[in-house]
């Protein structure tokens, strides 16, 4: 599908926000195709709300999710009592195309979503990752924000500065991000470094958890989650970890944290909390849902 049948297949899905749900392909900057799902917001059918009167919530997997995964099903059914939410699988997982870059041109991919949140006639728009995903709307909201100020040395997202009619976030919630890139400070980790720099990795990866991975490595180094993190105000930002998180310790989200502008961020150390959406308990998720209501 080329740029132009992408905007066309946006606008025809138009008429279709008030119905139980929509599916579509997005074809990303850079030519990959995502598959994607809108579930329009909660309402009486007799008055199903304008979808420029609702928010959107876009939902940024982790490594290995997909859109039809039960973890990132439950969580969009979580969001959806509460507003309309877009739900996508990254390149190289599901049936999206491509091949997995571990958070570096994912960035690409959440940007189509948002542009088709937008498209399907939403005006605020927020954006929420779990784990890599946490990283990537981090990193989105840096390249993607308001004005264009700070331009982070990334080449991804360079003079994408579309404001309120396209890619850009309203809102960011971060869930189980890193703050720094290669740390393989828990036993987690180093799986999943093994997973992703040796061959046999990769295919246990490709066969064993059904996500494809670029072997190529990164080039350029993309901009670190802490970095990102500092470029995001004003838009508000909330960062959420567990205490009991297995992949990374306390000392990430306290180094995202303090990177941000305090006027513009939060942090949430939730108790008890493991990683990811896989662990992310019922109602963590409607506390999420309606920050995200509040600051949108």
């Amino acid at each position: 599908m080329t740029p132009s049948g992408e905007a066309q297949s946006a606008r025809r899905s138009v008429p279709s926000v008030t119905a139980r749900d929509h599916r579509a392909t997005l074809l990303t900057a850079d030519g990959v195709p995502i598959e994607a799902r809108y579930e329009p917001s909660p309402a009486p059918a007799a008055a199903p709300p304008a979808p420029s009167a609702a928010l959107a919530l876009v939902v940024a997997h982790g490594f290995t999710g997909a859109l039809k995964r039960p973890a990132l099903r439950r969580v969009a059914q979580a969001f959806a009592q509460h507003t309309a939410v877009i739900t996508f699988s990254f390149r190289g997982h599901g049936r999206s195309g491509g091949r997995s870059t571990v958070g570096d041109r994912e960035v690409l991919d959440l940007a189509a979503a948002v542009r088709w949140a937008r498209r399907l006639g939403h005006r605020r728009v927020a954006t929420v990752g779990f784990s890599m995903g946490g990283s990537v709307v981090l990193r989105h909201a840096a390249l993607y924000g308001p004005g264009g100020e700070n331009q982070p040395p990334d080449g991804i997202g360079s003079g994408e500065r579309e404001g309120r009619t396209g890619a850009r976030a309203d809102a960011v919630i971060s869930v189980s991000a890193p703050a720094r890139w290669y740390y393989r400070g828990t036993a987690p980790m180093r799986r999943v470094h093994w997973a992703i720099t040796r061959p046999a990795g990769r295919l246990v990866s490709r066969y064993g958890l059904r996500t494809r991975i670029d072997g190529s490595g990164w080039d350029p180094e993309p901009l670190p989650p802490v970095a990102a993190a500092a470029l995001i105000a004003p838009t508000p930002l909330l960062i959420v970890h567990g205490d009991r998180d297995p992949y990374f310790p306390l000392d990430h989200p306290r180094m995202l944290a303090a990177a941000a502008d305090p006027s513009s961020t939060q942090l949430w150390i939730e108790p008890g909390f493991g990683h990811a959406e896989t662990a992310a308990p019922d109602g963590l998720l409607e506390r999420v849902a309606g920050w995200a209501l509040a600051h949108a």
